[in-house]
């Protein structure tokens, strides 16, 4: 299951966001620090393909993929020296695959904080940097003396010139995500250097970043407007326009009061569809489907990863005993109207162990262990 951390200031609308997304459970009140503890919500992921294939296939269970969220407190300006809740409790999003910045635009005089986002920005990457800069301080000098007296061992050679690399960057004040930006995730691909020496430092910069811009429900017509700058501060970035406040009321509502919610207010699919789609191509994400009488199912994988590979998403025997997988589109399964009828008809392809996966294949996996 992939994760995702929110961080932001105190009111910049991360409870909302997540009760949106994960369908309620966060307090969200209009004073700072309401979050104390983390909240860690999982949300189902829509997918109309895997709808479509369990009504063809009749299946008696569908199982979406899912996408779990953690909402931290608000961070302050001088949280590394302790201020507001100091640094403490970012440990609960040390271990997420991503960063989501919660950046507030919206202006209410009853909700105090800044409305600027550039500003927000600023200060969550300056404090994410500082917590950085301490972690990689505390633990250098240990790996050196380490790597001296194992001077044969390479890994963990790579491991203290990764550490001295982040440390040049952090001491300069510059966040790792900044200074070692991430390729496109089209291939799956991390090409970003120390990435795999520092990755059991599980360092909050050197994470993919996305924003989420919280705008007012009269800034709506100016939402692309209004997300250029954070673009322009980001390159690269994906940044996400949203009424929060909106999207978690509508987040409460049955399927078609939600429905009929996000299209009066012109809000299209809503904060879920929109947010996980951004998400999944942050990370370079696919879904591929089994289906059958007894259950379809999503499951996702890596742009890049072969066959083998993602049959281990389904069990560890499927990648160590794998032999082959028979596969076809879903669009195409669902026009032929059964996996029966598409091997009758000579559709389904045989792939083996150099097959790439692709986005929306439905497969049966062979294996022998």
């Amino acid at each position: 299951m992939e994760r995702f951390g929110f961080v932001g200031l105190p009111n910049a609308g991360k409870s909302s966001l997540f009760n949106s997304l994960a369908g309620g459970g966060a307090l969200a009140a209009p004073y700072a620090f309401a979050t104390t503890d983390p909240n860690i919500g999982v949300a189902r992921v829509p997918d109309g393909r895997l709808d479509a294939l369990a009504a063809m296939s009749a299946s008696r269970k569908v199982i979406p993929t899912t996408t779990e969220f953690i909402d931290i407190g608000g961070l302050v300006e001088g949280a590394s020296k302790g201020e507001g809740l100091g640094n403490r409790f970012l440990a609960g999003i040390r271990e997420v695959d991503a960063i989501v910045f919660v950046l507030r635009a919206f202006g209410d005089p009853d909700v105090p904080g800044p409305a600027d986002p550039l500003e927000h920005l600023r200060i969550v990457e300056t404090e994410l940097t500082l917590a950085d800069l301490e972690s990689v301080e505390s633990r250098i000098d240990r790996r050196r003396k380490a790597s001296r007296s194992e001077p044969s061992d390479a890994a963990l050679a790579d491991e203290v010139a990764a550490l001295e690399a982040a440390l040049e960057h952090l001491e300069a004040g510059t966040p790792l995500f900044r200074a070692w930006p991430a390729p496109a995730a089209s291939n799956g691909a991390d090409a970003r250097p120390h990435r795999e020496a520092l990755r059991s430092h599980f360092l909050l910069t050197d994470k993919p970043v996305m924003a989420v811009l919280n705008i007012g429900e009269d800034q709506l017509a100016a939402a692309a407007e209004l997300a250029a700058p954070i673009e322009a501060e980001l390159p690269g970035a994906t940044v996400l326009p949203l009424c929060v406040q909106l999207e978690a009321e509508a987040a409460q509502l049955d399927a078609d009061g939600r429905a009929e919610m996000l299209e009066g207010l012109g809000l299209g699919d809503g904060a879920l569809e929109r947010f996980v789609a951004a998400a999944h191509g942050l990370l370079g994400l696919r879904t591929f489907l089994t289906t059958g009488d007894k259950e379809s199912r999503a499951w996702t994988f890596r742009a890049g990863w072969r066959a083998p590979r993602c049959a281990g998403r389904i069990h560890t025997d499927f990648e160590r005993g794998f032999i082959r997988a028979e596969v076809i589109d879903w669009a195409e399964l669902l026009d032929l109207g059964s996996w029966a009828a598409a091997r009758d008809a000579g559709r389904l392809r045989v792939e083996g162990k150099d097959y790439p996966m692709r986005d929306g294949d439905v497969v049966e996996f062979r294996f022998n262990v």
